[in-house]
Protein backbone atom coordinates (compact mmCIF):
# COMPACT_ATOMS: atom_id res chain seq x y z
CA UNK A 1 0.00 0.00 0.00
CA UNK A 2 1.36 3.11 -1.27
CA UNK A 3 0.82 6.46 1.15
CA UNK A 4 0.99 9.64 0.50
CA UNK A 5 0.69 12.84 2.65
CA UNK A 6 -1.16 15.74 0.82
CA UNK A 7 -3.54 17.89 1.85
CA UNK A 8 -7.43 18.10 1.40
CA UNK A 9 -9.56 21.45 0.26
CA UNK A 10 -11.97 21.99 2.46
CA UNK A 11 -13.70 25.71 3.52
CA UNK A 12 -15.95 27.60 0.94
CA UNK A 13 -15.02 29.03 -2.23
CA UNK A 14 -12.49 32.24 -1.91
CA UNK A 15 -11.67 31.12 1.63
CA UNK A 16 -9.82 28.18 1.28
CA UNK A 17 -8.70 25.48 4.22
CA UNK A 18 -6.44 22.60 3.87
CA UNK A 19 -6.08 19.29 6.00
CA UNK A 20 -3.00 17.44 5.50
CA UNK A 21 -3.98 13.80 5.73
CA UNK A 22 -2.27 10.44 4.93
CA UNK A 23 -3.85 8.78 2.28
CA UNK A 24 -3.52 5.83 -0.24
CA UNK A 25 -1.64 7.01 -3.32
CA UNK A 26 -4.56 6.33 -5.61
CA UNK A 27 -7.56 7.87 -3.57
CA UNK A 28 -9.12 10.95 -5.28
CA UNK A 29 -8.17 14.23 -3.45
CA UNK A 30 -11.34 14.07 -1.30
CA UNK A 31 -11.62 10.44 -0.95
CA UNK A 32 -10.72 7.91 2.19
CA UNK A 33 -8.59 9.19 4.87
CA UNK A 34 -6.19 7.12 6.86
CA UNK A 35 -5.30 9.42 9.13
CA UNK A 36 -5.92 13.47 9.59
CA UNK A 37 -2.04 14.69 10.65
CA UNK A 38 -2.92 18.75 11.20
CA UNK A 39 -4.57 21.73 8.64
CA UNK A 40 -3.33 24.42 7.20
CA UNK A 41 -4.87 27.84 6.55
CA UNK A 42 -3.41 30.10 3.61
CA UNK A 43 -4.69 33.03 5.13
CA UNK A 44 -5.05 32.77 8.40
CA UNK A 45 -2.27 36.08 9.64
CA UNK A 46 -1.14 34.20 13.00
CA UNK A 47 1.92 31.81 11.93
CA UNK A 48 1.60 29.85 15.11
CA UNK A 49 -2.17 29.09 13.85
CA UNK A 50 -1.60 28.91 9.99
CA UNK A 51 0.01 25.19 10.11
CA UNK A 52 -0.68 22.89 12.59
CA UNK A 53 0.50 19.61 12.65
CA UNK A 54 0.89 16.57 14.71
CA UNK A 55 4.99 16.04 14.20
CA UNK A 56 4.93 12.43 16.21
CA UNK A 57 2.41 11.08 13.39
CA UNK A 58 3.47 12.74 10.66
CA UNK A 59 7.62 11.30 11.33
CA UNK A 60 5.88 8.22 12.30
CA UNK A 61 3.97 7.69 8.38
CA UNK A 62 7.55 8.86 7.22
CA UNK A 63 9.17 6.18 8.76
CA UNK A 64 6.44 3.64 7.36
CA UNK A 65 6.97 5.03 3.52
CA UNK A 66 4.66 7.60 3.05
CA UNK A 67 5.55 10.38 0.71
CA UNK A 68 4.69 13.84 1.11
CA UNK A 69 3.45 16.00 -1.88
CA UNK A 70 5.35 18.98 -2.81
CA UNK A 71 3.73 21.65 -1.22
CA UNK A 72 3.09 19.08 2.11
CA UNK A 73 7.11 18.66 1.94
CA UNK A 74 7.38 22.65 1.76
CA UNK A 75 5.55 22.85 4.72
CA UNK A 76 7.43 19.96 7.03
CA UNK A 77 10.96 21.34 5.92
CA UNK A 78 9.37 24.72 7.49
CA UNK A 79 8.31 23.46 10.65
CA UNK A 80 12.13 21.00 10.99
CA UNK A 81 11.09 18.10 9.74
CA UNK A 82 13.21 16.06 7.20
CA UNK A 83 11.63 15.39 3.47
CA UNK A 84 14.38 13.49 2.25
CA UNK A 85 11.51 13.33 -1.27
CA UNK A 86 11.99 16.98 -1.62
CA UNK A 87 15.77 17.00 -1.36
CA UNK A 88 15.90 14.60 -3.90
CA UNK A 89 13.24 16.34 -6.25
CA UNK A 90 15.46 19.88 -5.85
CA UNK A 91 18.78 17.90 -6.77
CA UNK A 92 16.98 16.17 -10.00
CA UNK A 93 15.85 19.94 -10.76
CA UNK A 94 19.29 21.70 -10.60
CA UNK A 95 21.13 18.90 -12.45
CA UNK A 96 18.51 19.70 -15.27
CA UNK A 97 18.62 22.99 -15.08
CA UNK A 98 22.24 22.65 -15.48
CA UNK A 99 22.49 20.47 -18.49
CA UNK A 100 19.87 22.86 -20.01
CA UNK A 101 22.19 26.05 -19.68
CA UNK A 102 24.37 23.65 -21.33
CA UNK A 103 22.89 23.19 -24.09
CA UNK A 104 21.48 26.17 -24.45
CA UNK A 105 17.88 25.98 -23.81
CA UNK A 106 15.11 27.45 -22.06
CA UNK A 107 14.53 26.13 -18.73
CA UNK A 108 12.10 28.20 -16.86
CA UNK A 109 8.42 29.68 -18.16
CA UNK A 110 10.47 32.88 -18.42
CA UNK A 111 13.18 31.70 -20.90
CA UNK A 112 10.60 30.14 -22.80
CA UNK A 113 9.07 33.01 -23.36
CA UNK A 114 11.93 35.17 -23.59
CA UNK A 115 13.31 32.39 -26.48
CA UNK A 116 9.62 33.04 -28.35
CA UNK A 117 9.81 36.83 -28.43
CA UNK A 118 13.45 36.88 -29.61
CA UNK A 119 12.21 34.22 -32.58
CA UNK A 120 9.34 36.22 -33.14
CA UNK A 121 11.43 39.27 -33.76
CA UNK A 122 14.38 38.44 -35.57
CA UNK A 123 11.46 36.07 -37.86
CA UNK A 124 9.89 39.65 -38.30
CA UNK A 125 13.11 41.34 -38.83
CA UNK A 126 13.64 38.73 -41.91
CA UNK A 127 11.19 39.41 -43.46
Amino acid sequence: MAVRIRMTRMGRRHRPFFRINAVEAHTPRDGRVLEKLGHYDPLEKDDQKKVVLNLERVRHWMQLGAVPTETVAEILVKQGVACPSLDAKKARRARARQIARKLGKPFTKAEKEAAAKAAQKSENASA
